[in-house]
C-alpha cells in the first residue's frame, strides 16, 4: 500500500485497519517515516495522534532520540505528553531490550518539567520501564519539592515492585518529616505491592 495511504489510514474510525497501517508503516519505514510521524504528534485529531505515538513504539530504539528531543524542548504540552507516551510503548512492546539510555535521562530530565501533564507521563514511562529506572525514581522521590510528582512515583513504585521499591515506600510511609498526602500514597503503594506479590505467589 502506497505510505501516504498508511499515514491516512492511521485516523481510519476501523481500529483493525488502523492497526494494520502502524504495523506496516514501521515495517517498510525509511528516513522520512519517524519525523513525519512527530510531526502528527501535535494533531488535534486524537485518533491520528495515538496511532502516531504507537509506531513510534513500535519502531522502538530508533525513534528514541526525536521522542527525548521533542520532550525536553518542545513548546507544546501535548507533544511533550506524546512523546513521553511513545517512550512508554517503546518499554511495553520491547521489555527483554535494555530501554536506551538515553531515553532513560530524557525521561530523568522532564521529571522536573513545570507541567503535571509532562511529569506524569513522564513517571509512567519510568514505572513502565521497571527496574532499570528504578534509581532515577528513587532520587526523585527524596529530592523533589513536588507532592504531585511524590504521589505519582509511588504508585510507579508499587507497579515496579520488589525489595527496593518495598524499602522505599516503607521509609517513606515512616518519614514523620514528609507530607501527610506522600504517606498516605506511599502506605497504599505498600498495600498494593502487597496484593501484587500474594497474587503473584498463588497466596
Amino acid at each position: 500500500m502506497p505510505k501516504e495511504e498508511l499515514f491516512q489510514q492511521l485516523k481510519h474510525p476501523n481500529p483493525h485497519l488502523r492497526k494494520r497501517a502502524m504495523s506496516e508503516l514501521a515495517e517498510t519505514r525509511d528516513e522520512t517515516t519517524i519525523p513525519r510521524l512527530m510531526g502528527i504528534l501535535d494533531e488535534e485529531d486524537v485518533v491520528y495522534r495515538r496511532s502516531a505515538v504507537q509506531v513510534l513504539g513500535i519502531i522502538g530504539a530508533e525513534a528514541v532520540p526525536p521522542l527525548v528531543d521533542s520532550l525536553l524542548n518542545s513548546e507544546n504540552v501535548t507533544i511533550q505528553a506524546s512523546c513521553a507516551k511513545a517512550l512508554t510503548a517503546i518499554a511495553v512492546n520491547y521489555p527483554d531490550i535494555t530501554f536506551p539510555e538515553l531515553g532513560m535521562q530524557g525521561l530523568q530530565k522532564a521529571l522536573s518539567d513545570p507541567n503535571p501533564v509532562v511529569y506524569i507521563s513522564s513517571v509512567m514511562a519510568l514505572g513502565q520501564i521497571g527496574l532499570p529506572a528504578l534509581e532515577i525514581l528513587t532520587e526523585a522521590i527524596e529530592n523533589t519539592d513536588n507532592i504531585a510528582l511524590a504521589v505519582a512515583i509511588t504508585g510507579a513504585l508499587a507497579t515496579i515492585g520488589g525489595t527496593k521499591a518495598k524499602q522505599v515506600l516503607e521509609e517513606m510511609a515512616a518519614d514523620p518529616d514528609a507530607d501527610p498526602y506522600i504517606r498516605e500514597s506511599a502506605e497504599s503503594a505498600l498495600s498494593r505491592l502487597k496484593q501484587v506479590s500474594q497474587w503473584n505467589s498463588g497466596g
